[in-house]
């Protein structure tokens, strides 16, 4: 076992070979030919379809679960793709049990929906396996976009313009292409590289160029974006991370989530991720979920998630809560941190218990500790480096209709906007809708 430096209690190696490798396995199995025709013969194909309703990128479900039926696959993910560029992502990360399958009507007759997720899966990697791309660039349009960010909002708007003909410029401050499908989904959820294959498919429609390491506001500003091209698309996300505002919440041993997870994704093999024996994470939406259940994966003997609400208020779906107890999990619910104890090295977290009063979230008075050597922090990410002249509400870029902002040819997507709720499909689904603004303003 090899020590972390940081901290006693943390340690890489916690557990062999073998077990790594079941623990990091892709969470399903992936449909074979026979599994997705049975599965595909569930579906009552309806006409006024509420799954399509329920997808936030209004993919036509009826039709490519039809086109699998009738064993065509690759029709089917043109299908997907032609609403949905990243449904491959999607298809592995989206949380179907509360969107098109909460709405299935089998779900809602017999408890047990379609399986719309892994039927999604089942065409698009069917299509993307094969090698080919689908989509080509229209005539060359002499217009230029610069698309900044090159996660699922800014991937999504580049192709659609790309496919309407403009040349694009993605920036990126990170080394890889991706964003949070590349840097902060966990890894059980897309394994094999796939979020770094996706770009590369994705990119081969042409028209696009991937300038990564290259930042707003220390590579580029706004404004000279706006000098060199004809619009501008901003869809970098949310880079900062709140502060949890109590005692001792610089001892070593305390740790960004959304960090913990992009270490886990970069590291190759997980064997060289130290963690903690007695991790405590905090927070209710799904990075503290994917930490909890990684920290499990990587050997923690006990995995504490704190979240300061119920269970019902929780953000973070129920299924995935129940994917975390099963793997281990324990959750306290309305309980919030007052302090991170210990003496240099952390040690344990102190925490009050919560009621609500007349809506109100407040302290109850009573206090326990948790054992801690390792603190997860999962309580938001905020927007950072916003450019002049952009008005904000709520901490966000403030947008209208399909993603304009309050500065002339600039328009603004995914996380980092209003409108959203953070999940990979609403970004992708508000990427594509700019794309075609942008795409029918500049050839006003």
């Amino acid at each position: 076992m090899t020590n972390s430096p940081w901290t006693p209690g943390i340690a890489a190696g916690r557990l062999d070979a073998k077990a790594y490798k079941a623990n990091f396995a892709d969470l399903y199995a992936p449909l074979d030919d026979h599994e997705a025709l049975v599965a595909a013969d569930r579906c009552y194909f309806c006409h006024d379809a509420p799954c399509i309703t329920a997808c936030p990128t209004t993919i036509d479900i009826p039709l490519f679960i039809r086109q699998i039926a009738t064993g065509t696959p690759e029709a089917a993910a043109k299908t997907i793709f032609n609403q949905n560029i990243l449904g491959g992502m999607c298809a592995r990360v989206c949380p179907t049990e509360t969107l098109c399958e909460e709405a299935c009507v089998r779900e809602a007759a017999e408890g047990k929906p379609v399986l719309i997720g892994r039927l999604q899966r089942y065409a698009t990697d069917r299509l993307m396996q094969s090698g080919t791309h689908p989509y080509t660039c229209a005539a060359p349009t002499g217009k230029s976009v610069a698309v900044v960010g090159a996660g699922p909002a800014g991937l999504s708007c580049a192709h659609r313009l790309a496919m309407n003909g403009h040349e694009v410029t993605i920036h990126d401050a990170r080394p890889k292409g991706g964003g949070l499908n590349e840097y902060g989904i966990a890894a059980y959820k897309t394994v094999n590289g796939f979020a770094a294959s996706e770009v590369d498919w994705l990119m081969q429609i042409g028209g696009i160029t991937l300038r990564t390491g290259t930042a707003l506001g220390t590579d580029m500003t706004l404004d000279s974006l706006l000098e060199d091209f004809d619009a501008v698309f901003l869809g970098m996300g949310l880079g900062g991370v709140n502060s949890l505002c109590i005692g001792g919440q610089d001892r070593t041993g305390v740790e960004d989530a959304v960090n913990f997870i992009a270490n886990l994704r970069q590291a190759g093999d997980p064997a060289s991720l130290p963690v903690g024996r007695n991790v405590v994470v905090i927070g209710g939406g799904m990075t503290a979920i994917d930490a909890a259940v990684q920290s499990k994966a990587l050997g923690a003997e006990v995995v504490t998630l704190v979240y300061r609400r119920d269970r019902a208020a929780m953000p973070a779906s129920r299924y995935e809560q129940d994917l975390a107890a099963s793997r281990g999990v324990r959750f306290i619910f309305n309980a919030m941190p007052v302090e991170v104890v210990g003496n240099g090295n952390v040690n344990a977290l102190r925490c009050e218990y919560t009621r609500t009063d007349g809506g109100a979230l407040t302290g109850a008075g009573e206090t326990f500790e948790i054992p801690a050597d390792h603190v997860l922090k999962a309580i938001g990410q905020t927007l950072e480096g916003v450019p002049g002249g952009i008005t904000l509400e709520g901490g966000k870029i403030a947008v209208t209709g399909t993603g304009r902002t309050s500065r002339e040819r600039v328009w603004a997507g995914g996380d980092c906007a209003t409108g959203g709720n953070d999940l990979t499909v609403t970004a992708v689904a508000e990427g594509r809708d700019a794309a075609e603004d942008i795409h029918a303003a500049l050839r006003s």
